[in-house]
């Protein structure tokens, strides 16, 4: 709906009309203010999302925000917070002979089993490239990946994201496996506020790891094609199943303003992401 004109009449009552208003303008006369339209809703056909202001914390728009539904990668910020919570940046571990099981369509940053990284190489490759070799190894290198799981549903809980429930630390289809937008959301802002230095690395928009002695180099390349197309993009998850549809947590700034929006099951998941953020930043600031 668009809003154009606000009309205010100003009349004099009758035996005043010597005397002008105090607005200076003549009785009788009518006032015109032309107003800016107000921005259309985003017109997405995701099957849930929502937009936050960072700054205020308002909801600026939601679609069944949650709705449970299955978050592919997405599950690797949960991931992510987990082991860091067990962790430390600068720690090495091994990559497990694991991956080897990995589905042959996974996304991998490209690691061997057997090798040796950082958690923080390791992190890299789960925000770029959306390495489901990088999540195994983050998870193995914590604890065994039946209790790791639990874990990532402990944290969950501690979060308040009760439309939520994790099945593996990858985000593969599961009938066990399924979040909200709006939990999502809380997962986000969680890793932005305590790991700030983790949720920079989504906004790089590729990078080599340079071999050492424990691993091949490594290149890696950010799948968030709004990272090179969006302005203002810093972020933050990219995620895609059959199942699941594109998904995607995105963040970005402009003009001061900060901005999450989480989209769940969309056909053009970076095209609709951008509007729901285009939307974001055309209302006014709550």
């Amino acid at each position: 709906m668009r809003i154009w004109l606000l009309r205010l009449a100003l009349l004099t009552p009758a035996g005043t009309a010597s005397h002008l208003p105090l607005t200076g303008i003549a009785p009788g006369q009518v006032e015109l203010y032309e107003l800016a339209p107000a921005p259309a809703l985003p017109a997405i056909k995701a099957r849930s999302a929502i937009l936050l202001d960072l700054d205020s914390g308002k909801t600026l728009f939601a679609r069944d925000p949650h709705g449970a539904f299955p978050p592919a990668s997405l599950t690797k910020v949960m991931t992510a917070l987990t082991a860091l919570d067990l962790l430390r940046l600068d720690q090495v571990v091994v990559v497990p002979a694991s991956i080897n099981q990995l589905p042959w369509d996974s996304t991998r940053m490209g690691v061997w089993a057997g090798e040796r990284l950082t958690v923080r190489e390791l992190m890299y490759g789960l925000f770029l490239n959306s390495g489901n070799d990088a999540a195994v190894t983050l998870s193995e290198a914590a604890m065994p990946r039946a209790a790791f799981v639990a874990r990532m549903n402990a944290k969950a809980a501690a979060l308040g994201m009760g439309d939520s429930h994790f099945a593996n630390p990858i985000g593969l289809d599961d009938a066990g496996l399924y979040t909200s937008a709006a939990d999502l959301a809380k997962a986000a802002i969680e890793l932005r506020s305590r790991f700030p230095e983790v949720a920079a690395m989504a906004t790089v928009p590729a990078m080599t790891l340079p071999a050492t002695a424990t691993h091949h180099v490594l290149k890696l390349y950010n799948l968030n094609e709004l990272i090179r197309t969006y302005r203002g993009a810093t972020g933050l998850k990219t995620g895609w199943t059959g199942r699941a549809g594109g998904c995607l947590i995105a963040t970005a700034n402009r003009d001061g303003r900060h901005l999450l929006a989480v989209v769940l099951g969309s056909p053009r998941v970076f095209e609709e992401a951008a509007t729901v953020l285009d939307y974001g930043f055309a209302v006014s600031p709550a």
